[in-house]
């Protein structure tokens, strides 16, 4: 211990603070002998060291703090003493006096990019050291020459607990005392141009309420979960062979309190999820849900990967959303942002004074559009945070699928970019071969959490994004079908007297239908910044615009892939979603809204009782054309069948105000059909107009290439479907024996 290393302790600045700090030998040769306790304690007037042996002073050997005292043997768990400058006195464990809490094998996993779970590692977590109480933190910082902690424990003085360097880059310190509630964040300063900054904890577990940004000890182990049925059903069988229903849900806007507050979690865990039960939703989506500074990125900026947004209330609270979602039958989908994250000083951002979670290359590492920057994916800490946060959510938080934000723009190096402003590949190509495997491996990762699901926000014809990585895919359960949405709101969009000029874009998503496993989205991008809400983009008066509404959601659920829905598209809101108020959801005190709402629920519950609709979602098996030629009358028809054959519907489309009775269609197989869904029907809103509860036999007629062919009513502007109901019944004279004859 020298004068210049006493000095680096006082001002903050010394790199190895245990080497000087706590418990130390008297070395050889010294004029001392025995044992030396030295402590940092600006906020003393006065230390002393309380030992078995009984009470001592320290000596204080700098006016900033810096005290020291001479044993004669080692003092074992000692106690400091400290006579405040305020007045009183604060007996206190030190924190220097404490071995690593970190093991070699973590730290060793951390930087080989293959610790999954690192968040159990990093952060901050209440732990128990040599029968000491406290929180030991721990943060990734290679490039920085100091790093401490700093909070209300320690009137957030940088100077008085600086971290212990271990290998990696990896800073840790126990710091006894602490415990839940307790606000911190990590002092860093870099070795590189002197960079000093105060960063929140990148693996904390709970955060302050933005605008405020300090990272909060939050304990995840004292919730008492109820879901275990509902996981152990989850693990059954195939998602893909399921019924998916997604209401996609911005938690700040979807309903607000008299004073325009936000509802809390627990809130929410009553009135959304009765909500979504009542109108038969199979899974909620959140809008990503994690911390963030900005309520106007919709949480797509996120500083707080670990934290679920103070806004609504704390980490249990939102836990006890998830479980009543599960406890209810609803599943829960949370979209994930790997992509990028923001600027804001105490994020991720230049974390150690260099580009550490971010590509240093501008050309690779900055979103000049969105004013964000890009994870460095080739990094093996980098990719050991995003994975680690992914199954966080699906194992800590009981989330049953991550919807992953804007994945074409991990996927390409010139997203959105200009000639120069981007560099190619090694092999001189544009696509980003280290998101490429990052994504791989982070699917791989999700799928060993039994039942969870993965979901490509991704708009181009990048090849397998839904396919296993065994196959070269990029892993993924489902892709959002970008194409289908904007075809169909294009040709909603169009006059229906000119429909039949556009009336490609109505059928020609089925000849690219099974190369993934799609979703078919119509999501909170589509209804704002002047694209108009749902209702706004269908043309004529109210009741065109309501029966064309109908009409596209039938359509939506009849074909192929799985649904989701944006809030307050279901009751016709005709304001774009403003992200600042609630739905209009007095509108539901006007009939045309209300009966909406109302098709949007029979919708649902037909959807989930149907499984022609969703258990061959994925291949030419489940879906046949039986007529998409009349361009004339913009009307298609076409069958649906469950996995065996087993169940048939057969939809036919009206995208006109024109009816049509005595119109003849091809059916698929000879006996019985009834119609079982009409969006024309009084309680939606419609007309009435239909073909009632009769039984529709076939004929013997070969028409639309079809051996059977019927003959229906088919409504205005309507969507209606046929179940197959059994086959002609055998002549009563006919005995047993000619029947099986």
């Amino acid at each position: 211990m020298t004068t210049v290393e006493v000095e680096a302790i006082a001002g903050g600045y010394h790199g190895d603070p245990f080497r000087i700090l706590g418990p130390h030998v008297a070395e050889p040769g010294s004029s001392k002998s025995g044992w030396q306790v030295r402590a940092f304690a600006p906020q003393a007037k006065a230390l002393e060291i309380v030992t078995e042996g009984g009470v001592k002073t320290m000596e204080k050997r700098h006016m900033n703090g810096f005290f020291n005292v001479d044993l004669e043997k080692e003092p074992g768990a000692y106690r400091l003493r400290a006579t405040l400058w305020g007045g009183g006195t604060k007996e206190f464990d030190d924190p220097y006096r404490f071995p690593p809490v970190v093991s070699d094998f973590d730290l060793h996993l951390h930087a080989e990019g293959t610790n999954y779970e690192a968040y159990h590692m990093l952060g901050a977590h209440l732990a128990v050291c040599e029968g000491v109480a406290g929180v030991r933190f721990a943060v990734w910082a290679p490039n920085a020459e100091v790093v401490s902690v700093i909070g209300e424990f320690n009137d957030w003085d940088d100077r008085r607990h600086p971290m212990r360097a271990r290998a990696a880059g990896v800073w840790e310190l126990f710091l006894p005392g602490v415990g839940v509630g307790a606000h911190y964040k990590y002092a860093v300063r870099s070795r590189v141009f002197g960079y000093r900054q105060q960063k929140a904890d990148p693996y904390a577990f709970g955060s302050e309420t933005p605008p405020k940004s300090a990272s909060v000890v939050r304990d995840l182990s004292t919730y008492q979960w109820r879901d275990e049925e509902w996981l152990k059903q989850r693990a059954v069988g195939d998602p893909l062979n399921k019924p998916m229903s997604i209401y996609e849900v911005h938690a700040e806007s979807w309903l607000r309190g008299p004073r325009n507050q936000w509802l809390t979690y627990r809130d929410l865990a009553t009135s959304l999820v009765e909500y979504v039960k009542m109108m038969g939703y199979t899974h909620i989506e959140l809008l990503p849900i994690m911390e963030h500074p900005f309520s106007g990125s919709w949480g797509y900026q996120v500083t707080g990967f670990f934290t679920p947004t103070a806004r609504f209330g704390e980490p249990s609270d939102f836990m006890y959303f998830v479980d009543q979602c599960h406890l209810n039958g609803i599943g829960v989908i949370v979209d994930w942002v790997p992509g990028h994250f923001p600027k804001d000083a105490h994020g991720l951002a230049y974390f150690d004074g260099t580009a550490l979670y971010e590509h240093a290359d501008p050309r690779k590492g900055e979103h000049k559009d969105w004013g964000t920057l890009i994870f460095n994916y080739g990094r093996n800490e980098v990719r050991t945070f995003l994975i680690s946060n992914a199954m966080f959510w699906l194992k800590e938080y009981h989330i049953d699928g991550l919807r992953v934000d804007a994945v074409a723009s991990m996927l390409y190096l010139d997203y959105s970019r200009k000639d120069g402003e981007w560099t190619p590949n090694i092999y001189g190509g544009n696509q980003n071969l280290e998101a490429i495997d990052f994504l791989r491996k982070f699917n791989e990762q999700a799928h060993t959490a039994p039942g969870a699901v993965t979901i490509a926000e991704e708009s181009t014809s990048f090849p397998g994004v839904s396919r296993p990585v065994y196959s070269n895919g990029l892993g993924f359960t489902m892709k959002w079908n970008m194409g289908w949405m904007h075809d169909m709101l294009h040709y909603f969009s169009q006059d229906p007297v000119h429909r039949k000029y556009h009336h490609n874009d109505i059928t020609f998503s089925l000849l690219y239908a099974f190369s993934e496993n799609f979703v078919l989205p119509i999501s909170h991008d589509e209804v704002v910044h002047g694209k108009a809400s749902l209702i706004g983009k269908m043309p004529g008066d109210e009741w065109r615009k309501f029966a064309n509404v109908r009409a596209f959601l039938a359509y939506m659920y009849a074909h192929p892939g799985k649904k989701l829905l944006f809030m307050g598209s279901e009751i016709g809101q005709f304001e774009e979603w403003n992200s600042d108020s609630s739905v209009r959801w007095e509108l539901l005190n006007f009939d045309y809204h209300r009966k909406l709402q109302t098709l949007a629920r029979e919708l649902n519950w037909f959807y989930r009782n149907q499984p022609a609709l969703y258990e061959v979602d994925f291949s030419h098996q489940g879906f046949e054309w039986i007529d998409l030629g009349d361009v004339e009358h913009s009307m298609i028809v076409f069958a649906r069948w469950s996995a065996g054959r087993k169940d048939l519907l057969v939809f036919v489309c009206n995208f006109t105000p024109v009816p049509h009775r005595g119109y003849r269609i091809g059916a698929p197989k000879r006996g019985y059909f009834r119609e079982v869904f009409n969006t024309d029907a009084a309680m939606f809103g419609g007309g009435n107009m239909g073909n009632g509860s009769a039984w529709i036999a076939t004929d013997d007629i070969y028409f639309h290439n079809q051996p059977q062919s019927m003959v229906v009513t088919v409504p205005p502007l309507s969507v209606t479907a046929f179940r197959f109901a059994g086959p002609f019944a055998a002549p009563a004279a006919e005995t047993e024996a000619e029947a099986e004859a």
